[in-house]
């Protein structure tokens, strides 16, 4: 890469600039030895969230606010994120981080537990947009629960598809980057959705669902395996 290309890119994903909430949750993020979305991937989930005029979001990987804020401040004033993480603890930081960003504690509904367990839970067609930061040997399975999930018109958003540089390297690859080709495989040849991959963090896959598309069924063209 240029460094002018390099250059260009710092200063988009630095465009937006980030409050006190967002660097206190990216500080403990570090602490904690996690890793959150970027500037730019909050920005554009954020405009996302405004687009589509959400007023019901699903999180998978709460992480400690980040991506929540972010989706929180692009979504309807009456809006609800329901975001689900194994660990307790990293919630507890989530829930801090959405009160000094100003969001009453209502905007937030905090799921413990593995994403695969709880998202059978939630209910069919009833969300606008679909944030997927989590386990990405599970990826498969997250777009088809998200299919489920959305609306005719909903968005579905895969963090960190880029792994690294890991997803377009040749040779073996762990299981984790082998999901990650196959989920943007399945994605891009779904009759289902309108993709697009974002170059901002570590890629941002995003896909609208189709008006009239079946939601229950997960099919997404040839790499469902």
């Amino acid at each position: 890469m240029t460094g002018n290309r390099q250059t260009s890119w710092a200063f988009a994903d630095a465009f937006v600039a980030e409050d006190d909430a967002l660097r206190w949750a990216r500080d403990r993020a570090r602490e904690i030895g996690l890793r959150s979305v970027s500037p730019g991937a909050g920005a554009a989930l954020r405009m996302l969230a405004a687009t589509a005029g959400a007023k019901a979001v699903a999180e998978i990987g709460t992480g400690t606010g980040v991506s929540g804020i972010h989706l929180l401040h692009g979504m309807r004033p009456d809006g609800v994120l329901t975001t689900v993480d194994p660990e307790p603890e990293r919630q507890q930081f989530a829930r801090q981080a959405f009160r000094e960003a100003g969001f009453a504690s209502n905007r937030a509904r905090f799921i413990p537990g593995r994403a695969l367990e709880v998202l059978p839970r939630l209910a069919d067609s009833g969300y606008d947009l679909v944030f997927c930061d989590g386990d990405r040997t599970e990826c498969l399975d997250y777009l088809a629960e998200s299919l489920r999930l959305l609306r005719p018109g909903g968005l579905v958003c895969f963090e960190g598809v880029f792994a690294d540089g890991r997803t377009m390297g040749s040779g073996p690859q762990p299981v984790e980057v082998v999901r990650l080709r196959e989920l943007l495989r399945a994605v891009r040849e779904s009759t289902d959705l309108v993709p697009s991959l974002l170059p901002v963090g570590d890629g941002l896959l995003c896909a609208t669902k189709r008006q009239g598309s079946p939601g229950g069924s997960g099919r997404t063209g040839a790499a469902g395996t």
